[in-house]
């Protein structure tokens, strides 16, 4: 009892030597303060066991191909994510919950087609978003709306359908030139016609016969007008027309007494 006693005060001065427990880190991923690479480790799933101090985390060339609800576990520090050269075809609009202090994302080099405008919601202090080499056709313009950060946007190597349905994101790309890195790369893909032509290279009148018509207040009445107007038109002409058909069958019933008196008498 009396060495435990003695020894007591070198307990406290033991503990201050050994280190705290190290965050925790994926089995399958390489750690540094603050970085998590688990890059080309054949992982399906974003791992879930990282520290909330991790501030980059590398997953490209790996194997995921969904993004679900929630697939990160809550990282308030993490301002760079990589996915690039996975198999991801779908990001669900929950997918990046908790990740609202990102800065960068890379998604080049997968196989995304559809994006929902409320797919980069959570991320309002993304600056960079990578979205090339994928298979988009066509992108809405509200999906970037909702990042006020964005300064640098990159699409090229996507297959552009360039119809009319590439309207809104030609007039955002016009309006947002200073934002969209190796312009000369935006290709458009369909028609055939159109293959490989520039999609920054188009002007207005290339879009003049997807214009939207806008009416005045005049035409409005106009249209009003002409609705009833025709109706009521309508029924006068056929008012008019068995008029005439009445009348016409009349005249022959007429005509035909008049040259068979007998036979009319009968009637």
């Amino acid at each position: 009892m009396g060495c435990w006693r003695g020894s007591s005060p070198v307990l406290p001065f033991l503990l201050l030597l050994c280190p705290p427990p190290s965050p925790a880190c994926p089995a399958a991923c390489r750690c540094t303060p603050g970085e998590v690479d688990c890059s080309e480790r054949g992982l399906r799933h974003v791992p879930w066991s990282l520290s909330t101090n991790t501030s980059t985390l590398w997953l490209g060339d790996n194997f995921i191909t969904v993004l679900g609800p929630r697939s990160f576990p809550p990282l308030p520090k993490l301002r760079l994510l990589s996915l690039s050269r996975n198999r991801l075809e779908l990001i669900h609009s929950q997918a990046l919950l908790g990740l609202g202090a990102l800065q960068e994302l890379d998604l080049s080099h997968n196989y995304l087609s559809v994006l929902t405008p409320d797919t980069f919601l959570p991320l309002t202090s993304l600056a960079t978003l990578n979205l090339a080499s994928n298979r988009l056709e066509e992108l809405e313009p509200e999906l970037l709306s909702t990042l006020p950060q964005l300064q640098a946007l990159l699409l090229q190597d996507n297959p552009w359908m360039c119809s009319c349905s590439i309207l809104p994101l030609w007039r955002w790309l016009s309006h947002n030139r200073g934002k969209v890195r190796e312009k000369s790369l935006l290709l458009c893909r369909l028609p055939e016609q159109l293959n490989k032509y520039p999609v920054m290279a188009f002007g207005d009148e290339s879009f003049r016969q997807c214009q939207e018509t806008s009416l005045s207040f005049e035409h409005y009445i106009t249209f009003l007008a002409i609705g009833p107007f025709s109706f009521i038109a309508s029924i006068f002409f056929c008012t008019f027309l068995g008029s005439i058909v009445v009348f016409y069958h009349n005249l022959r019933r007429e005509s035909h007494c008049w040259r068979r008196p007998r036979i009319c008498r009968v009637h």
